[in-house]
């Protein structure tokens, strides 16, 4: 197989669009793609249900990940419709930031997911990597900037993430920042949901005590998220799940020394116990910590949220439109 790298740019060749449309479009159902159309690679990652491994698809050489689950280990969990919503939601989501799902397909032991290919790899384990495993001011402002601007988009579509961590965060060929896993997320056009779900050290008060919560739960994230750039660990994690709890109901957490006094402010006014009081997205990139520390490369890029309409319509439906035909599809899975 040829370097991934030096494939990236098959990304816009006619074979392979023409190919992606076939297997997203909505007025054809049936599944496109089988594992006889990829050449399978190196394994980029392990998780709970199955690998991700690289890939080539053999017409167009385009390079992807190819995420497989087993089915069996799906339904001992019984996470099928987590699996469902993931490909609802996360293939009809166009953004720079939000990693793309271009289909999936199915055999009698596995499904598969065909993903964009996010070259360098795992945001937690670049954080790990780190000096203190924590980065530095500009990286950490950057990443910030990024992720507001994508789920901006998301929240438009009506899509709360509601599980924004580095473990759910990928790098780009260029260092650009990726969401990923959409298993958590969920399309709320009514806006309020009362489920419990998410990783315990970022979830917001409300989460944590039962109560409706809405898009503002993604906000609470990122203030966890950017603390933890910046430190190297959430602000409410401790070695007994009862005491997390009570220090995220009591908004309970401290800075260290090196922790600069613009983070914190940003930090501080996303870390709300009342969503309300929490700064929006919009705040968030232009919030003066942010704006002094974005490099050139990332400030052209953004907002990519209001320049959506260079966008083909027949790429950005709105989620809600297709949901239900995609639920009946789906369901074969």
């Amino acid at each position: 197989m040829q370097s991934p790298n030096r494939q990236i740019s098959s990304a816009t060749t006619p074979e392979m669009r023409q190919a992606l449309r076939e297997t997203t479009n909505s007025s054809e159902r049936k599944c496109k793609w089988s594992l006889e159309n990829f050449d399978i690679g190196k394994p980029l990652g392990k998780g709970k249900f199955g690998n991700v491994y690289l890939a080539r698809e053999k017409k167009s050489k385009f390079i992807v990940a190819l995420k497989v689950l087993f089915k069996s280990q799906l339904q001992k969990a019984s996470c099928e419709h987590q699996l469902r919503r993931e490909i609802e939601i996360q293939s009809h989501l166009r953004h720079p930031n939000v990693l793309r799902m271009y289909g999936y397909f199915y055999d009698t032991k596995r499904v598969y997911l065909i993903l964009e290919y996010a070259a360098n790899g795992e945001m937690y384990k670049s954080l790990q990597s780190q000096p203190d495993k924590r980065f530095d001011e500009a990286t950490s402002a950057g990443y910030m900037a990024q992720i507001s601007d994508a789920l901006k988009y998301c929240h438009s579509k009506k899509v709360i993430h509601r599980d924004i961590k580095p473990e759910n965060l990928l790098l780009g060929l260029y260092g650009e920042l990726k969401i990923a896993d959409f298993g958590w997320s969920v399309h709320a056009p009514s806006s309020r949901r009362k489920t419990l779900c998410g990783t315990l050290d970022y979830l917001p008060p409300e989460m944590v005590e039962g109560k409706e919560h809405d898009e503002k739960v993604d906000l609470w994230s990122l203030g966890v998220l950017c603390f933890e750039f910046l430190v190297g660990q959430p602000p409410f994690e401790t070695a007994d799940q009862q005491n997390t709890y009570r220090k995220i109901k009591a908004v309970s957490f401290d800075f260290p020394d090196h922790v600069p006094e613009g983070a914190r402010d940003l930090i501080g006014k996303l870390l709300r116990r009342s969503p309300s009081e929490r700064l929006s997205l919009e705040g968030i990139l232009n919030h003066f910590w942010v704006l002094q520390l974005l490099k050139p490369a990332v400030r052209k890029r953004l907002p990519y949220y209001q320049r959506m309409d260079a966008v083909k319509k027949d790429e950005d439906q709105k989620i809600d439109a297709i949901a239900e035909e995609n639920e009946q599809n789906v369901v074969a899975v």
